[in-house]
């Protein structure tokens, strides 16, 4: 059976055509681009930059968001960590934290000077008592 030329010319363009395809889709590189302030990390293929002082803009393949960051860490990485990185889940957030309850001020009391100290004046020393004499009777006559 003879297969007609034509048609053997369009299988192997198909063939290569489809090989291309293959080929070309797994030469993308994939790349992992860190914001360091947030610590917020993005998966992509292409990373273009904006030429405003290293600002690169980005497709993130998690979201589907188009990114611009000012400044980033761009590695690039396999194609399995590609697919991991987008499969995976974000960290937790931790749960926002109630604010505690709210106590009314207690007023504050001024707080307690330090009495001033005055130095205390020199004092005499204490006075002997006198000693004292009987009397004597030898007074003058009173005079009527």
């Amino acid at each position: 059976m003879r297969t007609q030329p034509g048609r053997t010319h369009l299988s192997i363009a198909l063939m290569l055509g489809g090989l291309t395809m293959l080929v070309a889709g797994c030469s993308d590189n994939h790349y992992r681009v860190t914001e360091p302030t947030s610590g917020n990390t993005y998966y992509t293929t292409k990373v273009s930059d904006t030429g405003k002082g290293g600002a690169v803009k980005i497709k993130d393949a998690k979201t589907g968001s188009t990114v611009t960051l000012q400044s980033s860490e761009v590695k690039e990485i396999s194609e399995q960590e590609y697919e991991a990185g987008i499969m995976a889940k974000p960290p937790a957030k931790p749960a926002p934290m109630q604010p505690a309850a709210v106590q009314p001020a207690t007023p504050q009391a001024a707080p307690i000077q330090p009495v001033a100290v005055q130095p205390a004046a020199p004092q005499a020393a204490p006075k002997q008592p006198v000693a004292v004499q009987p009397a004597t009777s030898q007074a003058a006559p009173m005079q009527p």
